[in-house]
């Protein structure tokens, strides 16, 4: 696990070593074991990559970058893990390549060597890397399937840069950039970011999830991005539920035994729920040995407090807990950090819990962390997505399934006819018109909008959705372009920022493209139960008292209530958003005044936090925003 920076110069001009040597610096907590740099002129440009290391496969200098292959032509910069480049590097040998370490890096360098770009399907890991190629006067950028990893860059004035994070990116780009209006609008008022190429900051963008491009140095044309990974959702129909269980349950397992591949010590992240509990079974079942030392955020005497589940699991596979509790000053106090950490606004008070989980891990002296992740996008979690698995039923014409499922899914914890109709309806409206519905209700005016601001959604769900594969398609979509994403980023920015690799074996490509095709019932059962093909591959492996869980809390914090007892300095944190000339600081006064008192207000937790969230990030701009 690395951060990495480079830059490409203009024709005729140089590239700034300085400048990326400061950007590494600013990417030394991803990387805090070596430093590299690489100066190479290509095609008439001066080209510069950078490197800062964090040692997991490999400790020795082997695994040093930029790594060159023997015969001078491609370099590397790479950030991140390929988890089975054991088996590669076999496959490789065997066709006459040879090696000089014993880090992954090495194994993909020479795969791109060797293969080239079809060298992608054959990965199984998290990825983030920049190979140049000074025969052909390329620079290619690639990112993993899912986009665990990061890839940010900017393409101004004929020159290019690229770092992992955007604080970097900003002081490589070396100028006061504006502010993304639009993105920091549908922040605001709807919740969404992380959706699409663009970053708070305009001209600054990132690599989509599964996605790569080639910047030509002779000609300083970039690519448009191209998805190099597409998961099919066609339904296969040769496995029984019973079978697809089966498999399931070796598909997990064998991919946790992949990612507990590490010269350095592991723990897990388990937050009580069936996906972290899943991880830390599976780790148990494959490492019966093994010292396990778990991490948990609890939030006591609170409706989303999970400790109950987290001791369940511990005590079942004989684990060493660390719990982390935090309280509203505690959050008031690192606030700023956090959102350093992150790097742009985010949504919610538990990416603060979540900090504090890899915080305790970096104090116990680990440095890989499992994690849960991606198992709700890729089981039909959270509520089951009961409008588009509805729209399936009835868009093959099984209409007694359908009523048999909203009758039970509606019978579930927490839920109501009235919600699934809302939801089929939603799911039938194109996205650009829910996000203008959502715009037009959203209490609360946290900003004033832009003339001219273009607010339409960044995209719809394929057309090419095969015949009754509603909750298939959308799954894909979370997946690879809205939802997972920003978990992801607040997932690797916590991490990160206390030199820790959290890893994420749900988000394994053999699972996702398993998952995809199964019938949707083994996703969400005729009666509305979530992760059903999940629960019954686990058997034996988790108990069956979580696996049996009704409810869904997730990685949850009592946010109204920390917000309203943490003695916010409001006009102090308020302060950022004055700056911002389309927020009207002494109009919002009285609303939040409000809020915090407990007093009616067209606000809600949620927009008070992110409207704190984007004052405290404003404002720690520094030199690198203009006002």
């Amino acid at each position: 696990m690395c951060g990495i920076a480079g830059t490409i110069a203009a024709p005729g001009g140089t590239s700034d070593v300085d400048a990326v040597n400061r950007a590494l610096g600013l990417l030394s907590h991803r990387g805090p074991d070596d430093i590299g740099l690489e100066r190479r002129a290509v095609a008439g440009r001066e080209v510069v990559l950078g490197q800062t290391r964090l040692a997991v496969i490999d400790l020795t200098s082997g695994g040093h970058q930029p790594m060159v292959t023997r015969d001078g032509r491609f370099v590397l910069v790479f950030n991140g893990e390929i988890y089975n480049y054991r088996e590669l590097r076999t496959e490789l040998e065997a066709a006459g390549r040879t090696f000089s370490s014993q880090s992954d890096t090495e194994v993909l360098l020479v795969a791109w060597q060797h293969w080239g770009r079809q060298c992608l399907s054959r990965l199984r890991g998290m990825f983030a890397f920049a190979v140049l190629d000074l025969h052909a006067g390329t620079l290619t950028c690639v990112r993993d399937p899912f986009g665990i990893k990061p890839f940010h860059y900017a393409h101004t004035d004929g020159s290019f840069a690229f770092a992992s994070e955007v604080p970097a990116l900003m002081d490589l780009v070396g100028k006061p950039l504006e502010v993304n209006h639009r993105q920091v609008y549908r922040f605001l008022t709807l919740g969404f970011y992380d959706e699409s190429a663009e970053t708070f900051v305009d001209g600054l963008s990132k690599l989509r999830p599964g996605s790569m491009m080639v910047l030509d140095l002779g000609t300083g044309r970039l690519s448009t991005q191209e998805r190099w990974w597409w998961p099919s959702v066609e339904e296969r129909r040769d496995l029984s539920f019973d079978q697809a269980a089966e498999q399931l349950r070796e598909l997990v397992l064998d991919s946790v035994r992949l990612h507990l591949r590490s010269d350095v010590p592991l723990g897990t992240a388990l937050s009580g729920g069936i996906d972290s509990s899943v991880i830390v079974g599976a780790m148990r079942h494959v490492a019966p040995e093994a010292e396990l030392h778990t991490f948990s955020y609890v939030a006591r005497d609170s409706a989303v407090d999970e400790e109950r589940w987290v001791d369940i699991m511990n005590a079942h596979v004989g684990a060493v807990p660390h719990k982390v509790l935090a309280s509203p000053r505690e959050m008031v106090h690192d606030l700023d950090t956090v959102v350093r950490a992150q790097g742009e606004p985010f949504a919610s008070s538990s990416i603060y819990a979540q900090y504090r989980v890899f915080r305790a891990a970096h104090e116990a002296g680990v440095t890989v962390t499992l994690d849960g992740q991606g198992a709700d996008e890729l089981l039909a979690g959270y509520s089951g997505y009961p409008g588009y698995r509805l729209g399936s039923l009835l868009s093959r014409g099984r209409l007694g399934d359908a009523v048999r499922f909203a009758r039970g899914w509606s019978g579930e914890p927490g839920r109501s006819p009235l919600e699934l109709a809302v939801a089929t309806a939603a799911q039938a409206v194109p996205r650009g018109a829910r996000d203008r519905v959502r715009l037009a209700t959203t209490p609360g005016r946290l900003m004033r909008r832009p003339d001219g601001l273009d607010l339409r959604s960044t995209g719809e769900l394929p057309g090419d959705v095969p015949r009754g594969r509603h909750l298939s398609a959308v799954l894909r979509d979370g997946l690879t372009d809205r939802g997972l994403e920003a978990l992801l980023r607040h997932a690797d920015r916590n991490s990160m920022a206390f030199s820790i690799e959290s890893r994420v074996p749900f988000l394994h490509v053999d699972i996702a493209e398993f998952l995809l095709t199964l019938p949707e019932d083994h996703l969400v059962s005729r009666r509305g139960q979530t992760k059903h093909v999940l629960r019954a591959a686990m058997r034996g492996i988790v108990p069956d008292v979580i696996l049996d869980r009704r409810d869904k809390i997730g990685f949850e914090t009592p946010q109204g209530t920390w917000l309203r007892s943490a003695e916010l300095d409001v006009d102090a944190w308020l302060d950022g958003a004055r700056a911002y000339e389309f927020i009207d600081v002494d109009e919002l006064r009285p609303q939040v005044d409000d809020w915090l008192a407990g007093r009616r207000s067209p606000l809600t937790h949620d927009l008070v936090w992110r409207l704190l969230s984007f004052s405290r990030w404003y404002q720690n701009q520094g030199p690198w925003l203009r006002a």
